[in-house]
């Protein structure tokens, strides 16, 4: 086996984005059930006076909240799953903060104007998802912990396997021949002296034997 002359790096162990990807969807996932369990799914995407401080928390935005609780803890279980979390996060929370900007009249011209707000968003909110945009920026591109690997550790070994595989394969070889060779050989030798019969075994016999 040919192996490169110089060191390999490999992403070993929980890496760091793995554990705020962790984190972060164990938040969402509590904030939203509680949420749910303050306003229920009445009206569900209005206005509604029970929330979080300053935050609000209507029935969808609190299901968007589970929902992105869920999958994080999901994508939490993998060093470049955890990364692509964190890019949802960056894009989506960052889109939702550009659309706080348009519904809170920072932005004058808001496309989406006919479609209301049906999450409920404040100004609060706005700068929520600001931040939130962010830690998934952080998670995305935080660097992996990472351990260099020798080619000589995983050489070391080798030629001990390497032998005893080829020690292995030769006795089964040995085996193999002596059990297919040696009946058909015995077989051989008695069929050609059935053949020749009892006459021609008695004319070799020595005279003297003849009796």
């Amino acid at each position: 086996m040919t192996h490169a002359k110089g060191a390999r790096i490999r992403v070993r162990g929980l890496q760091p984005a793995q554990v705020l990807a962790g984190l972060a969807g164990i938040a969402f996932l509590v904030v939203g059930i509680i949420g749910l369990t303050r306003t229920g799914f009445g009206n569900f995407a209005g206005h509604h006076d029970a929330g979080f401080w300053r935050f609000s928390a209507n029935p969808l935005m609190s299901l968007v909240r589970v929902g992105t609780g869920v999958i994080g803890l999901l994508l939490a279980f993998g060093s470049g799953r955890a990364r692509t979390f964190g890019w949802l996060l960056f894009i989506g929370y960052g889109l939702l903060f550009v659309w706080g900007l348009m519904i809170d009249g920072l932005i004058s011209n808001n496309p989406f104007a006919t479609a209301g707000n049906p999450l409920d968003m404040g100004p609060a909110d706005t700068w929520l998802h600001l931040g939130v945009a962010a830690l998934g920026l952080l998670i995305a591109v935080l660097p992996a912990r990472r351990t260099i690997l020798l080619p000589e550790d995983e050489t070391a070994d080798e030629p001990a396997l390497a032998e005893q595989h080829t020690e292995v394969i030769d006795r089964d070889r040995v085996v193999g021949a002596t059990e297919d060779t040696t009946p058909r050989r015995r077989s051989f030798l008695r069929r050609h002296h059935d053949e020749r019969g009892p006459e021609a075994a008695r004319e070799e016999r020595p005279p003297g034997l003849a009796h």
